[in-house]
């Protein structure tokens, strides 16, 4: 027994340290590394299972070739060899008729190495190809809100929650996609610290808060104003801190504050006055409190003025400036590596770029010209996009040249022409930077690759010396590219020796200091003359979802959708025992809305609207309030009575980053 210290490469703000027991070559065990203060010896219930996804009897095991109709599941065994002739002679044949924007491929995010993630985007940037603007399927409205805001900089360290008097969860599900930072917390409230979480769903964190504050979709934005308007109110205001750190606060206080008085604030935000007055002068009176914001609240067609005006509440009490204040939605801005070396090696500055939700759209509407080669990898949006209707219509086009590199069948690869059998990141060597921590860390493989799987980064170095690309990148190790990435690195990352990291494991670039704003003023922006200058509101505000229907409408249900426990999302769908624990994909009903649909716990039941119908198994429970319908993790079809949940989304923007919008989604619910 031999045992290797990895990484976990999921989709997770943790991004923990793990220790792997190898046996003759198979993985017996994951754990967490004790030696990381932040994983701190013990992984998440879905990650101790990642043995079984290695050794998974599910596993692709060969190159494949559809046969039969797209969508149909039939395919072939073929060689590598034949699988690499027939994808790089099509693609040749393709630049040479339409152009290389005739082709369309990427990496996403079920592998976050910089490497097997970064290298596959870069060889179709090297190529000329059309680009996806990946991530707005999840992180782009939030991340435009918070750098209009506080900047394009690091939020809070997690592990200076420790020394905060008051924390905060806001959309955030800490068990579900953050249980390191919960155990942290833990830490603090053995000290008296008070827990407060504000959330659509009663989470396992909200069971445990001093004060749970159930608040509608979509309205944080107001209840962040009602809280401000309480601290001017009581004078628990910081104002030394406002006049030095601040802009445009005085602005929010003479016109906007007063249009969000308690009675009002209540009223929008179905809690009661009481408990807004509570939070309030709870947060008036900490000094330190940390607040970790979701990702959630951007989800929404307002979701950027939803996340910004929430943002800026940590500087009202000055929280912001001080070492176990502030907020955290994100820490990757604090790597400054050079990224453009995996991610941009060569290639033309500018090419058609291609919104990542409206994939669907591109593949049956682009025509300048028409799309006629795709490629993906670490991504299942025949599951995870909205408007999957057209999505699936854009997939099973006949002309549409699809190869998809998986560890899985899924409902992605089954529209693939060629299907390539896809390494996990226990396989893979690779250099992490977490997103939600401050951590960065080499990790080796833990065994090597299974049956006859490829790495993203060797099939995407194989691909590009095919393709004719002579990039250097295209023939370095991984140790190699490490070096590339930290070549005019800035920041703190820059101290640091490329040669030196993949002996030292786990490394935390954070410093104690106070929340440094990135934007044009330097400051926290409470007005904000970028968005002005684009049109947009400057100022935070509220006002209704002009997607919510008229009160005439059948429609009554609004949709939230959250990361299940066991299964929050399809990557975790190969380990039998996952699927299993975390049960038959369902929607949650308050017992009023039950009641009034004459429905019943354990019944099947049809979700529908306008877009389309889904199947599911009904739980009847008053985690959810009245009006709203909670469908837990992003399942596939098979796994379903019927269909998948975001067969149920539009593709519609945001107002800001162009994200999607899933929690602007009204539906009905029907005996099945």
């Amino acid at each position: 027994m031999e045992t290797k210290r990895v990484v976990c490469a999921h989709d997770c703000p943790d991004m923990c340290s793990l220790i792997a027991h190898v046996d003759n070559g198979r993985v017996v065990k994951i754990e967490g590394d004790p030696n990381h203060p932040l994983t701190a010896g013990f992984a998440c219930g879905k990650v101790n299972r990642d043995h079984e996804l290695v050794h998974s009897p599910e596993r692709l095991k060969t190159p494949l070739r559809r046969t039969g109709p797209k969508g149909s599941g039939q395919f072939e065994p073929i060689t590598w060899d034949q699988a690499l002739d027939e994808i790089t002679t099509k693609w040749r044949a393709i630049i040479a008729e339409s152009g290389p924007q005739a082709i369309l491929g990427y990496a996403y995010s079920a592998h976050q190495g910089l490497m097997n993630r970064g290298l596959t985007n870069g060889m179709f940037h090297a190529l000329g190809t059309s680009r996806l603007n990946a991530g707005t399927v999840c992180d782009s409205c939030s991340d435009a809100a918070w750098e209009h805001t506080v900047g394009p900089v690091a939020g809070a360290d997690p592990e200076s929650v420790v020394e905060s008097d008051l924390v905060v969860g806001w959309g955030s599900d800490l068990h579900a996609t953050n249980v390191h930072l919960w155990a942290l917390i833990e830490k603090a409230r053995a000290r008296g610290v008070k827990l407060v979480v504000i959330d659509p769903r009663r989470t396992r964190a909200a069971r445990a808060a001093d004060l749970y504050l159930p608040i509608r979709i979509g309205t944080d934005a107001a209840l962040a104003l009602g809280v401000m308007h309480i601290l001017a109110r009581d004078g628990l205001v910081d104002r030394a801190y406002i006049a030095a750190h601040t802009l445009g606060f005085d602005q929010v206080e003479r016109d906007v504050l007063p249009n969000f008085p308690p009675a009002r604030v209540a009223e929008i935000t179905g809690l009661p006055v009481a408990d807004i007055e509570q939070f309030a002068a709870m947060y008036g009176a900490a000094k330190k409190s940390f607040m970790r914001i979701g990702f959630g609240m951007s989800r929404f067609t307002h979701g950027g003025r939803n996340l910004r005006t929430v943002a800026l509440l940590p500087g009202v009490t000055g929280a912001y400036g001080r070492y176990g204040g502030g907020a955290l939605l994100a820490t990757a801005a604090a790597f400054d590596l050079n990224y453009g070396a995996v991610r941009r090696p060569s290639g033309p500055v500018t090419a058609r770029t291609i919104n990542h939700l409206k994939l669907g759209e591109a593949l049956v509407e682009a025509n300048d010209p028409p799309i006629r080669a795709l490629f993906i990898a670490a991504n299942n949006p025949a599951v995870t996009n909205p408007n999957l209707a057209k999505l699936r219509a854009g997939l099973a086009r006949e002309d549409l040249f699809t190869v998809v590199h998986d560890p899985f069948m899924t409902a992605t690869t089954r529209y693939a022409d060629i299907i390539l059998p896809a390494t996990t990141y226990l396989e893979t060597e690779d250099f992490f930077r977490s997103y939600g921590t401050y951590y960065m860390q080499y990790s080796e493989a833990a065994v090597p690759p299974q049956h006859e799987a490829w790495s993203n980064l060797r099939v995407t170095q194989t691909l590009a010396r095919r393709m004719g690309l002579n990039d250097p990148v295209f023939g370095m190790t991984p140790r190699d590219i490490l070096k590339e990435l930290f070549q005019g690195a800035g920041g703190p990352v820059a101290a640091y020796d490329p040669a030196t990291l993949p002996e030292q494991g786990p490394i935390s670039i954070a410093g104690k200091g106070a929340q440094v704003f990135g934007t044009p003023s330097g400051k926290l922006e409470f007005y904000s003359q970028t968005l002005a200058d684009h049109g947009q509101p400057p100022l935070p505000g509220w006002e209704p979802d002009p997607a919510a229907p008229a009160a005439v409408s059948e429609y009554k249900l609004q949709l939230l959708t959250t990361p299940g426990y066991f299964q929050s999302h399809t990557a975790f769908s190969g380990v039998a025992f996952l699927r299993e624990r975390e049960g038959a994909p369902c929607a949650v009903l308050h017992p009023d809305d039950a009641k009034a649909r004459g429905l019943t716990e354990g019944q099947k039941i049809r979700l529908f609207n306008d877009r389309g119908a889904i199947g599911v198994v009904l739980h009847v429970r008053e985690d959810v309030r009245p009006g709203v319908i909670l469908v837990p993790g992003q399942r596939p079809d098979e796994e379903a009575v019927s269909g998948t949940v975001n067969m149920l989304c539009d593709d519609g923007y945001t107002d800001l980053g162009e994200g999607a919008t899933y929690q602007s989604t009204w539906l009905e619910a029907r005996a099945w």
